[in-house]
């Protein structure tokens, strides 16, 4: 293990980092799904080489600003923890590029500083009490997937739609009532999932989605369609 500069701790009902891995500044990847983690010690953001640091699946309630200093980070997962805030700091980590998951915790909201994160791929959000987002998100210009499913968000902010990469957007089981007016803007999107709404109406811009190949409208309160949905050509799933 020592000899590595990848370690993978993967379930092993660890409740604590052991010392010889914390002492490893020169690490690379650090994996510690899966465990008993309550508490991250101070040592953890001194490993400053990491690229890829794995959180998920533990009990942390806290995550410390020191969580800033892995700037080299490109994937970051802290994912199915009882996380309920994120420190500021988060949106120092504008190396992430590959993805963030922070899918399945308490969070109630995100830091507006995660519009930083201008390099990231592939966002996970989903599984959590988030009831609004920051203007900001429309800065993560490089996201190509967005996924935010099971949340109790009831409106998606304007910005949304400068996200002229995306090409999913997943916000099934909210409460949304409506969608930004230019929501066609989103000129790669392919797949749109909005089941388990409340949307009374779709705005006329969807018709202007035209890699749009899967729109899922289930269990919502829509009772007509703009015209402009017959514009979809390469629409294969309604």
């Amino acid at each position: 293990m020592i000899a590595t500069r990848q370690i993978n701790l993967d379930r092993q009902q660890l409740s604590l980092i052991p010392q010889e891995v914390l002492r490893r500044t020169d690490l690379l990847s650090l994996s510690l799904f899966h465990n008993a983690l309550r508490e991250l010690p101070e040592a953890l953001w001194n490993l400053t080489e990491l690229t890829a640091l794995n959180l998920g699946d533990n009990q942390i309630e806290h995550l410390h600003e020191g969580v800033g200093n892995l700037t080299k980070l490109r994937m970051l997962d802290l994912g199915h923890n009882p996380l309920s805030t994120l420190p500021e700091n988060l949106g120092k980590l504008t190396a992430l590029s590959d993805y963030l998951y922070l899918s399945n915790n308490r969070l109630v909201a995100l830091p507006e500083t995660l519009g930083n994160l201008a390099s990231l791929a592939y966002f996970n959000v989903s599984g959590n009490r988030l009831a609004a987002l920051h203007n900001s998100i429309g800065e993560m210009k490089k996201l190509v997937e967005l996924r935010l499913y099971r949340n109790q968000l009831a409106a998606l902010p304007d910005s949304i739609a400068a996200l002229s990469q995306l090409r999913e957007m997943h916000l099934q089981q909210n409460r949304l009532t409506s969608l930004p007016a230019d929501i066609g803007d989103l000129a790669s999107l392919r797949e749109l999932d909005l089941a388990d709404n409340a949307l009374t109406a779709l705005p006329p811009s969807i018709g202007n989605l035209a890699q749009l190949r899967r729109l899922n409208l289930r269990n919502n309160a829509i009772t007509t369609l703009p015209q402009s949905l017959g514009d979809l050509r390469n629409l294969t799933h309604l």
